[in-house]
């Protein structure tokens, strides 16, 4: 038990001495990062300590307050807002979606991995979804999911860090900051409820622990509910923890396997980052959005990461978090079924051949 316990608190002791650490330096996303990079090079280092755990309901319960925080940001005027921006962003999505698997391809040309395997490693959706996928069209799973962690890195580090520096607020805000004292502890019970949405729904929802009680938060926002607000302890904790779960995650030992290739993802990568930005740009020259909260709505990068940057730089995480929900359901709803049948159907054009 002794053993089990040290195996769940040590990587945490490491993830908020990285968080602080980073924090100090003003690194974006610090108690995101910093945990994930003084695990990933703690565990390359000693190979006999890294049987590490994260316990499913800290990782998942850190999702759940992160998402409750995002929904109370939520308005009756985002949803109205967001409504006349639904088409189009999607319509831009596609071509995101069309220009990676032309990057995908390209790669393949003239590096020595298979079509399938370059197309799936180079999609911005779920690293397990892609994985998934990718095996049932006999795709090389290993490269898939070592591609899709230099992809993940990279769009982790490098668009909080592009963003706030191209915005340079005065000062970051804190998501959250502390307890209300209008509202009474028995309020805390609706996040109860939240977090029960998610376990509900997550067989049927990516991402289900955080836009579960997401959607719910909002929903009570709305309605005119008085809800308290998590002290920043907490924020902090979910922020580690996800950080945590990073770094158990990812090993430079699974970077090495990747090889050369690995640079050709990260240039992919960045070239997606640009082409995401530009298409942020573009959005801001026919609708009211801000630029900040345009190119984090496009950006290829995980909800949680990008919602969090759009607090530090004062843009709105309310339709930054609706607008990529909407991506990252859109990308893991549709794009593998998509990607399989039409490889399918090319691989059996040729054998017919």
């Amino acid at each position: 038990m002794l053993k089990k316990i040290n195996r769940t608190v040590f990587p945490y002791l490491i993830g908020f001495l990285g968080g602080y650490i980073f924090n100090l330096c003003h690194i974006p996303l610090a108690w995101i990062l910093g945990p994930m990079s003084f695990l990933i090079i703690w565990r390359s280092i000693f190979s006999d300590k890294s049987r590490f755990t994260q316990p499913n309901l800290l990782k998942n319960g850190s999702f759940v307050i992160l998402g409750i925080s995002f929904g109370l940001s939520f308005t009756k005027e985002t949803f109205l807002l967001v409504g006349p921006y639904i088409m189009p962003f999607l319509m831009a999505t596609i071509l995101l979606i069309f220009f990676s698997v032309l990057n995908g391809i390209f790669i393949s040309k003239f590096a020595n991995i298979d079509r399938n395997t370059s197309i799936f490693a180079s999609i911005p959706g779920g690293l397990t979804e892609m994985v998934a996928a990718s095996e049932s069209v006999q795709a090389n799973s290993s490269l898939v999911t070592i591609f899709q962690t230099v992809r993940l890195l990279t769009v982790v580090f490098l668009v909080p860090f592009t963003i706030l520096h191209m915005f340079d607020p005065e000062s970051a805000q804190q998501t959250m900051v502390a307890v209300t004292h209008n509202t009474s502890v028995i309020s805390f019970g609706w996040y109860v409820i939240a977090g029960f949405v998610g376990w509900m729904l997550r067989k049927v929802l990516p991402a289900s622990y955080v836009i579960g009680p997401l959607l719910t938060t909002a929903l009570l926002n709305i309605i005119g509910l008085s809800l308290p607000i998590f002290h920043e302890f907490f924020i902090i904790f979910a922020q580690v923890s996800i950080g945590v779960g990073f770094g158990l995650m990812i090993t430079i030992h699974d970077l090495k396997n990747g090889g050369k290739y690995c640079g050709l993802y990260f240039i992919s990568t960045v070239l997606l980052i640009g082409v995401s930005f530009g298409f942020g740009y573009l959005f801001t020259l026919f609708t009211d959005l801000a630029l900040g909260t345009a190119m984090l709505s496009f950006a290829p990068g995980g909800l949680v990461e990008m919602v969090l940057t759009a607090s530090s730089i004062e843009a709105d995480p309310a339709i930054v978090s609706s607008l990529q929900f909407i991506r990252l359901l859109f990308i893991i709803s549709f794009v593998p079924s998509i990607l399989k049948f039409s490889m399918k159907r090319i691989q059996n054009k040729k054998l017919s051949a």
